[in-house]
């Protein structure tokens, strides 16, 4: 069965920095697309970025030189470090594998954790 665990979310004034674990099991991680996506109070579920097995990225234009996504295969984790966050950027953020596209559906998603940010 496979198990998405987030962890790391919480307050950050803006302008600040907070980093994001995604625990994976029950799936062969090293060779697994992961994907971050996040939705804000009223918004939908929009795409942050993927990682591929052996670590290249994609990200929306929206974070690209802010965010960065990391991996580590030998502790099936990926990791989302978030810099200059900004107030907009208030969201439930979600790690997913198995997804279609950038767009979604995904097969699996984590439990989702807060991250807010105050002006």
């Amino acid at each position: 069965q496979v198990q998405l665990v987030e962890s790391g979310g919480g307050l950050v004034q803006a302008g600040g920095s907070l980093r994001l674990s995604c625990a994976a099991s029950g799936l062969s991680f090293a060779s697994s697309v992961m994907r971050w996506f996040r939705q804000g109070p009223g918004k939908e579920r929009e795409f942050v970025g993927r990682i591929w097995g052996g670590g290249f990225t994609v990200y929306a234009d929206s974070v690209k030189g802010r965010f960065t996504i990391s991996r580590d295969n030998g502790k099936n984790t990926m990791y989302l470090q978030m810099n200059s966050l900004k107030p907009e950027e208030t969201a439930v953020y979600y790690c997913a594998s198995d997804c279609k596209a950038d767009g979604m559906p995904c097969q699996y998603w984590s439990q989702g954790t807060q991250v807010t940010v105050s002006s």
